[in-house]
C-alpha cells in the first residue's frame, strides 16, 4: 500500500459571514498556481456557495454520491489547473440524516479520490451542528477562520468548545479575516487564544491573518476567485502567504501522516 500524502484541511467558523469561503477558495487556487493538486470540497450540505463564487452550475455534488451509487468523479468540476472541486446542494435541506453513519459512508466513497491530491481543503458549515463536528473530525488539519467582531471570537471560542468536549479534538490553526491592521489581526488573535487557554486549557496556533481589502465584494460580484480578479491586491498577497505556510506545514507532517487515511473516522485513533 503506498504511503499517504495527501493532507486534508478542514476550513471551519464559529459563525457565518466571516468569509469563510473565500478563504478556503483562495487558499486553494494558491496552493494549486504553486503547482499543488488540491481538491476543494463544499461541506457545507445545504446551504453551498462556492459553486456560485466560481459562477458555476454543477450537475451533481456530494449528497448525491452520500444518497446514490453515483462515483465521486462524476461529480468533479475542474476549476483550474490543478484545482477540482466537489459541489455541495444549495437550498436543499440535508437528506442525510444519520449522522453517525456519515463519516464511515463518506471515507469509504471518497478514499481512493482524495488520494490522488496533495491537499483537500475542506469547506465546512459554521457553526456547531453535528455535520460540522463530523466532517473537522475527519480531516487532519483544522484551520479556524475569526474576524476581529466580539461575536465571531465568541461564537469561535463555542465551537473549539464543542470539538473538545464532542470530539477530543484540541489542535487548530487561526486565521483573523478583515483585519484593518496587523495590530488588530494580532489583538484578535490573542483574545481568542487567552479564552480558550484558560478555560479550555487549548491553546490555537497563530497561522496568519487576511486584511481587509474593499476589492473582495467586487470579486464575488463578478463570481471570481480574489486571487485572479485582483492578483496583486494585498488580500492576495495573504492568501499566497498562508498557501505556503501551510505547504510548510504539509512538508513537516508527511511523516506522520504517511500511514493515514486521507479521511479519517471521528474517534479514530488517527485523529490528530
Amino acid at each position: 500500500m503506498a504511503e499517504n500524502t495527501t493532507l486534508t484541511v478542514a476550513v471551519l467558523s464559529g459563525k457565518g459571514g466571516v468569509g469563510k469561503s473565500n478563504l478556503a477558495l483562495n487558499i486553494s487556487f494558491a496552493l494549486s498556481r504553486k503547482g499543488a493538486k488540491v481538491l476543494l470540497m463544499d461541506c457545507d450540505l445545504g446551504l453551498a456557495n462556492l459553486d456560485v463564487l466560481l459562477g458555476l452550475t454543477p450537475t451533481g455534488n456530494i449528497q448525491d454520491i452520500l444518497d446514490s451509487n453515483l462515483k465521486a468523479e462524476t461529480v468533479l468540476v475542474r476549476v483550474d489547473q490543478g484545482l477540482d472541486l466537489l459541489p455541495a446542494s444549495s437550498g436543499v435541506v440535508e437528506s442525510f440524516n444519520d449522522q453517525h453513519l456519515m463519516p464511515a459512508l463518506l471515507a469509504e466513497k471518497l478514499d481512493k479520490l482524495v488520494g490522488r491530491y496533495d491537499y483537500v481543503i475542506m469547506d465546512v458549515g459554521a457553526g456547531i451542528s453535528p455535520t460540522v463536528l463530523n466532517f473537522a473530525a475527519m480531516a487532519m488539519m483544522r484551520v479556524l477562520v475569526v474576524t476581529p467582531e466580539p461575536t465571531s471570537l465568541t461564537d469561535s471560542y463555542a465551537l473549539v468548545k464543542v470539538l473538545a468536549t464532542r470530539q477530543g479534538i484540541r489542535d487548530h490553526l487561526v486565521v483573523v479575516n478583515q483585519a484593518e491592521s496587523a495590530k488588530q489581526e494580532e489583538m484578535t488573535y490573542k483574545r481568542l487564544a487567552a479564552a480558550c487557554s484558560h478555560f479550555l486549557n487549548i491553546t490555537p496556533v497563530h497561522l496568519g491573518g487576511v486584511h481587509n481589502d474593499s476589492n473582495l465584494s467586487e470579486a464575488v460580484r463578478v463570481q471570481r476567485p480574489m486571487l485572479l480578479e485582483y492578483p496583486n491586491s494585498r488580500a492576495t498577497k495573504d492568501f499566497y502567504a498562508l498557501g505556503d505556510k501551510i505547504s510548510k506545514l504539509r512538508q513537516n507532517m508527511l511523516p506522520r501522516i504517511a500511514g493515514l487515511s486521507p479521511l479519517h473516522l471521528p474517534g479514530s485513533s488517527a485523529k490528530n
